[in-house]
């Protein structure tokens, strides 16, 4: 059995993260990543539907420790995956990945304080073990979408697709397509698609707040110049940081405000004709969903030039030649696209079990949004809803160095978080997003209160993880039985 000091699921943006501050801050333990692919990139490898990319700017996507180089304040899916890439091969990090890996069990030895994992590899397979466990697995399942059922859908003519799962070389020019969704994917996919030359209809039972965007941040390429290329980079980050917790507030607080503001940069592209009561008014207040980006308006573009339409109502059935509306109106397509979400997963979906009894995620609370309640030397990570996702996983890369330190300065073998007995459970995620809500039984509950309430606040995050004590009321240490 292959052994190592700790074990990193997943190679995405947060696993690549937590490699290399693993072995940057901890050089003398060993360390594997374990990824279920055939290459790195996580959701960026994954999908690659037309126009994918990031909400989230690269200034705090990126890595702190590899500032963000582009040129693009927000970037495609094809740059995110290449700067993951490069950060992994420039790091050696790549040495250490394991593809094709693909663990489905975790039980957990209090005996020898030791993890176990049962992991299937190219060569068949395998057990492995290791001192600590690190959950890099994202929170939604890679192998299915969400995939809602309409009547009819076994008489539509055409192509039915979901855009977790994008055909290579589709041609889509000249075809008429009908999106339905109003979340990010479908922002971006829609003006992308039109840009191809398909005559493309998005159809929303509810709009989302979206928000017009450039791509390129003029400010950051100022401070570049002025500063440095990386002292330049790292103002750029924090401009982003705190820009996108002022909006985060204004938003809450001033929902009236912030949506009318909304509609009137959308009414500078689209002109103002366009009907944003109906389209662009969510039944629901700003931030409860994720506001969507439309980068440098080109949504609002494509709808203005006649490319691009949105019909907004419930889909009463699918018919041979597209989408029939609740209000008896047509929406004619050669080609349909569900991108109505994801459905959520813990852990990747692999079986963890303790001293021999299975954990259901449900039953866990999450503890500064990094570990699990009663589950020993785990560290699961969450990243932000309402700012970059980097961000957190960062925090908590760097908070997994410092448990690991304080365990040897103890010299203890395990580290566990148990939560109070009158802490109140709920939701983890403080977001009403569809793939959320059908999710919320399958995955960790949050807390009412710190340290068990997963906040949405990279800067008083910053000093709980970075600078407070490592060592609080509901951690405990130990030593192996045998």
């Amino acid at each position: 059995m292959t052994h190592h000091d700790v074990l990193i699921i997943g190679a995405g943006i947060s696993g690549i993260c937590a490699a290399w501050h693993v072995q940057d801050g901890l050089p003398d333990l060993s360390y594997a990543v374990l990824e279920g692919r055939e290459d790195l990139g996580g959701t960026w490898d994954l999908f690659r539907y037309p126009g994918i990319r990031s909400d989230s700017d690269l200034f705090t996507f990126g890595y702190s420790f590899r500032p963000w180089d582009g040129s693009t304040a927000i970037a495609e899916g094809a740059e995110i995956k290449s700067y993951i890439r490069r950060t992994a091969e420039e790091s050696k990090i790549t040495d250490h990945i394991l593809f094709g890996h693909r663990a489905t069990r975790a039980a957990w030895d209090s005996d020898r304080a030791l993890w176990t994992l049962s992991v299937t590899t190219p060569d068949g397979p395998k057990e492995m073990s290791c001192r600590f466990l690190v959950m890099c697995t994202g929170y939604y399942d890679y192998a299915a979408g969400h995939a809602p059922h309409w009547p009819g859908m076994d008489e539509f003519a055409g192509t039915i697709l979901h855009p977790q799962f994008w055909p290579d070389g589709l041609d889509v020019d000249g075809k008429r397509i009908a999106v339905i969704g109003s979340g990010a994917t479908a922002v971006t996919m829609v003006p992308a698609l039109a840009d191809l030359g398909a005559q493309v209809t998005m159809v929303q039972r509810s709009p989302s707040d979206i928000a017009p965007l450039p791509s390129h941040d003029r400010f950051a390429g100022i401070a570049r110049k002025l500063a440095g290329q990386r002292t330049g980079a790292r103002i750029a980050r924090w401009k982003h940081i705190l820009e996108s917790i002022l909006q985060f507030q204004i938003a809450r607080r001033f929902p009236g405000f912030f949506r009318k503001t909304l509609h009137k940069e959308a009414a500078k592209i689209t002109g103002d004709d366009f009907d944003a009561a109906t389209h662009l008014t969510p039944r629901y207040a700003p931030w409860d969903q994720r506001v969507c980006v439309d980068t440098d308006g080109v949504l609002f573009t494509a709808l203005k030039e006649g490319r691009a339409q949105i019909r907004t109502g419930a889909i009463a059935r699918f018919t041979q030649t597209g989408i029939e509306m609740e209000d008896g109106t047509a929406v004619p397509a050669d080609i349909i696209v569900t991108a109505t979400g994801l459905k959520m997963q813990a852990m990747g979906g692999m079986e963890a079990v303790v001293d021999g009894t299975p954990i259901n995620p449900h039953d866990l609370v999450m503890y500064k949004g990094m570990m699990l309640s009663g589950i020993p030397n785990l560290a699961y990570t969450i990243g932000y809803t309402n700012n970059s996702w980097t961000l957190r996983c960062e925090l908590i890369a760097r908070h997994i160095v410092r448990i690991l330190r304080e365990m040897d300065d103890r010299g203890a073998d395990w580290v566990r978080v148990d939560p109070p007995e009158d802490l109140r459970r709920g939701a983890l995620l403080n977001l009403d997003s569809g793939y959320i809500t059908r999710g919320a039984a399958d995955v960790p509950q949050g807390g009412d209160r710190a340290p068990w309430k997963v906040r949405q606040n990279y800067v008083l995050d910053l000093w709980d993880v970075d600078r407070a004590p490592v060592v609080d009321e509901a951690m405990s240490f130990g030593r192996a039985r045998v």
